[in-house]
């Protein structure tokens, strides 16, 4: 019954990356289609402009002040037809990914719980079965953060990253059901291991607001300064300052579970090795991102580090993060070197 459950929920994790995959696609086709909007909206408007110029041209003289009002109608149009056009919060295909996303979700939490009831216990004591459940739970914070935010526009950079990760964890870290080492057969294994994976999520999100709003502020600079501007789709986001600010709470919602995370790996340390802390590698790069992470609160809350080098620091912060995962829990051995490989 373990190997079937098992291998049932193989089966129901692909059919879950195929369906992130789908999710991924109409997300894109979402981006696409808002800079084609937005290429509309600024075609229309400067037809519009062009149309007002000659018919004040034309009115000019005795109809002078009929011809200011006429240019006044016609720019009112043109700027209501424009923000019409890239009013796309709410585009079909950014619908259609959303749902996806769900659809998606719950085809990996089948997969999750079909693991766990297959090893008899949590689903995430290996590479393996971390990176399912914490992908479960980066998807759950975006889902429940874009619905309170409106961050639907970050879809296809979390699905992206969904898939990234899923695909290397099932083609790289893929182990069978294995008993429990003593060491983890313990109540922490449940509390210490979630929130570290709940705290993953955030900084995930944060990542990608932090991306945004490096992009949208490129983007304004280039209008400030009259030059050529590209990646017109930001124009249907919202604004650096905006971004900055929901990516500083989210990194915050983080920071407060990582802290959570030092604490209690600190206690279950003591519990079943004898002492809080033994500059284990997995230790050390915990610490490392904690540290990461305060600086970044630090530096903007007293110091008033805004803009990039506010940005710079949540992504430095996150890719902290993703070398713990990748690199220390595979390639680094001690105390911790439970990813099963």
């Amino acid at each position: 019954m373990t190997a079937f459950l098992s291998q049932l929920s193989v089966i129901v994790l692909y059919a879950s990356l195929a369906v992130y995959a789908a999710a991924f696609i109409s997300f894109a086709m979402d981006v696409a289609g808002r800079a084609v909007k937005v290429r509309a909206a600024s075609d229309v408007t400067s037809a519009v402009a062009r149309r007002a110029e000659s018919a004040l041209a034309r009115e000019a003289g005795a109809a002078g002040q009929a011809g200011s009002g006429h240019l006044a109608t016609m720019t009112k149009t043109a700027n209501e037809v424009h923000e019409h056009i890239t009013d796309v919060n709410f585009s079909r295909s950014q619908t259609v990914g959303m749902a996806l996303t769900v659809v998606a979700l719950a085809f990996e939490l089948v997969a999750d719980v079909l693991r766990g009831i297959a090893a008899g216990r949590v689903p995430w004591s290996d590479m393996y079965e971390f990176s399912m459940t914490g992908t479960v739970l980066i998807t759950i914070v975006f889902l429940i953060m874009a619905k309170r935010y409106n961050l639907r526009f970050l879809g296809v950079f979390i699905t992206g990253l969904v898939l990234v990760l899923m695909g290397i964890s099932v083609t790289r870290y893929y182990v069978a059901v294995v008993p429990l080492p003593p060491a983890l057969q313990s109540y922490w294994l449940v509390i210490h291991v979630l929130v570290a994976m709940g705290a993953t999520g955030f900084f995930a999100l944060g990542f990608a607001l932090s991306v945004a709003q490096l992009m949208q502020a490129r983007r304004e600079t280039q209008i400030r300064e009259k030059m050529p501007v590209t990646l017109r789709f930001l124009e249907t986001l919202p604004g650096s300052n905006v971004l900055e600010n929901l990516a500083y709470r989210v990194n915050i919602t983080g920071f407060i579970l990582w802290t959570f995370t030092l604490i209690a790996g600190a206690i279950w340390a003591e519990k079943a090795w004898g002492n809080y802390w033994g500059w284990d590698t997995k230790e050390v790069w915990t610490f490392i991102i904690w540290v990461l992470y305060a600086g970044f609160i630090h530096a903007r809350a007293t110091r008033g580090w805004r803009g990039s080098r506010s940005a710079w620091l949540a992504i430095v912060g996150f890719g902290a993060v993703m070398f713990n995962f990748g690199i220390v829990n595979v390639f680094f051995h001690g105390l911790h070197s439970y990813s099963g490989l």
